[in-house]
């Protein structure tokens, strides 16, 4: 028992040491690039009014959806989850630089006022349409292959449910990410604990499905990215 009880000690010891040099980490890396982002997360927020919405990306996430739009230069952009728009603002202001327009959906009536707010102020609206309704409702409804670039980042127990529709109308090649991939093993609020399930099954399901390529990245709360094949 005295053995087993030292075993715990050393992996409790060993975890708090990981999650202090990851927090270094971070540290590290929004220093290194705080002086070039034109849009932070911490500055989105400040400007909205309206402070009961959900979490937004972190800047590190931000950073990387821009990344691949640059390389990727979607035409057709899909956001599933708008919340107060500092996802979608941060992508159309890559998009917009190669022509590419962005459908972000929100179930959440106050939330997409703000975030349609927060798109005029920052002068994307133009490319931007806010679809209000139900997820699960709105994404069956497309077309196959209508966007080449699907990011979701709503309600995690939808994310099992969405995931056939959301391969269905991802053009082949186009690329799909999900944030909060790494929910499972992150020490949560336990107000979420009841999204861990489902994030389970759905980074399951997303790792075997035969056709998708993918890896799960540690950014953010992690981004789990796929290809259509």
């Amino acid at each position: 028992m005295s053995k087993r009880k030292d075993l715990v000690a050393e992996g409790s010891q060993r975890l708090d040491k990981n999650l202090d040099t990851l927090e270094k980490y971070q540290a590290y890396i929004e220093d290194l690039y705080n002086v070039k982002s034109s849009l932070t997360r911490k500055d989105f927020i400040n400007k909205t009014g309206w402070k009961e919405f959900v979490p937004v990306v972190d800047d590190d996430a931000a950073r990387f959806l821009q990344l691949i739009l640059q390389m990727k230069k979607p035409k057709h952009i899909l956001e599933i989850g708008t919340s107060i728009g500092f996802s979608a603002t941060s992508m159309a202001l890559t998009a917009r630089e190669y022509g590419g327009t962005i459908t972000t959906i929100e179930f959440d009536n106050t939330a997409a006022v703000q975030a349609r707010r927060n798109f005029e102020r920052s002068g994307v609206d133009n490319i931007i349409e806010i679809l209000f309704g139900d997820a699960c409702q709105i994404v069956p409804s497309f077309s196959d292959d209508t966007f080449d670039f699907i990011f979701q980042d709503a309600d995690k127990r939808l994310y099992p449910d969405l995931l056939k529709d959301c391969i269905r109308i991802l053009k082949p090649g186009g690329v799909f990410v999900a944030d909060d991939a790494l929910f499972p093993v992150m020490e949560l609020d336990p107000k979420w604990n009841n999204l861990v399930k489902p994030m389970s099954k759905f980074n399951r399901l997303v790792a075997e499905a035969p056709n998708l390529e993918s890896t799960l990245l540690p950014i953010g709360d992690g981004m789990i990215v796929a290809i259509k094949k």
